[in-house]
């Protein structure tokens, strides 16, 4: 039996992590850390730092992967996708087999929540070939928590829904009906600037909880420019970047 625990480990910031995460991550036989290529590097950086942090079990070892990269030229997007999360599920397969062979209890450090726009969970649904497999889930703080805590303000308005989308829906289908509020995440062509601004606040943040966080906010038809030029310059500095924002129609 392979048990895998999926650790929400938050935004970067070691803080955040939950005294059941620091648990579950003493209690593994093996820690699996992804590498992302060398303009990612730091990410991976982080997770060993997060892990010289809160680990005092001596018996638990760490073992590096590289993640293979999606191709973003293909034309159907779902496909393309699932062709990435196929590779990457052998990829992961590979790694527990090298590590722990059949048997043993096996961590990833998941950026935010397992549970939140994050395919983690749905890889691990392709990981059981050649051994049992059972995933348990430890959930953690995701980036739209630390970016409504970092702006200090609540996300709904008093008994209002909102939506929670990605980027790519924003262009593709405008604002969601029903709704004044929506969040969007996935979104690395700046989607915003696809909306009809007027009476739209924005409240931005790029790499939210982290010792590089950046938070904007104001009327989006005077924060959209700024926003754009803050988020290719700090890309360009990092070579990455994670961001994520709330827009709210009056």
């Amino acid at each position: 039996m392979i048990e895998l625990l999926l650790i929400g480990i938050g935004t970067g910031n070691p803080d955040h992590l939950t005294l059941q995460a620091i648990k579950a991550l003493n209690s593994a036989d093996l820690i699996l850390i992804p590498r992302k290529g060398e303009t990612k590097a730091d990410l991976a950086e982080l997770r060993r730092a997060i892990c010289t942090d809160v680990l005092t079990n001596p018996a638990v070892r760490l073992a590096e992967f590289d993640l293979p990269v999606r191709d973003a030229a293909n034309p159907d997007y779902r496909a393309g996708v699932d062709d990435w999360h196929d590779a990457i599920a052998d990829t992961w397969r590979q790694a527990i087999r090298d590590g722990v062979g059949t048997a043993g209890r096996v961590a990833l450090l998941v950026w935010g929540d397992p549970s939140l726009y994050d395919s983690t969970l749905r890889i691990a649904g392709r990981v059981a070939t050649g051994f049992e497999l059972n995933v348990t889930v430890i959930p953690g703080i995701t980036s739209l928590q630390a970016l409504t805590a970092s702006h200090a303000i609540p996300i709904n308005d008093i008994g209002a829904p909102f939506i929670v989308t990605t980027g790519r829906r924003l262009r593709d289908e405008g604002w969601p009906a029903g709704v004044n509020t929506i969040a969007v995440m996935l979104d690395g062509e700046c989607s915003f600037r696809s909306i009809d601004a007027k009476g739209v606040t924005i409240w931005w943040g790029a790499y939210v909880g982290m010792a590089e966080e950046i938070i904007l906010s104001g009327p989006l038809s005077e924060m959209s420019d700024r926003i754009v030029g803050t988020r290719a310059r700090a890309r360009a500095d990092h070579g990455w970047i994670m961001d994520i924002y709330i827009l709210r129609r009056a």
